[in-house]
């Protein structure tokens, strides 16, 4: 069953996303769309039977660090550059009541 999109339905979507098409545009990104159905329609056509799912097309391995305990820098140290400090805290403009 091959999805087709009419004018109708694109300047809809057009409007939706506020954009402004004129009569060509509208043609055109129909007719893209109408392209763009009928390739997907082709690729369900494909056996894929014995074919493995996958979540990504390259092999995936974590590459972070372990979490490990450490000592972490002096208060002084971290607020050093601090533009406004309160109580070995950074200090930043109040954004909520």
């Amino acid at each position: 069953m091959t999805m087709k999109l009419s004018r109708k339905e694109v300047e809809h979507v057009a409007f939706l996303s506020r954009l402004a098409l004129n009569e060509r545009e509208a043609e055109e990104f129909t007719r893209q769309f109408n392209q763009m159905f009928e390739q997907f329609e082709k690729l369900n056509e494909l056996d894929t039977s014995q074919v493995e799912p996958t979540a990504h097309v390259l092999q995936m391995q974590n590459i972070l660090r372990q979490d490990s305990v450490r000592a972490s820098l002096p208060v002084d140290e971290v607020l050093a550059n601090a533009p406004d400090r309160e109580d070995g805290y950074f200090s930043v403009p109040r954004i909520m009541e």
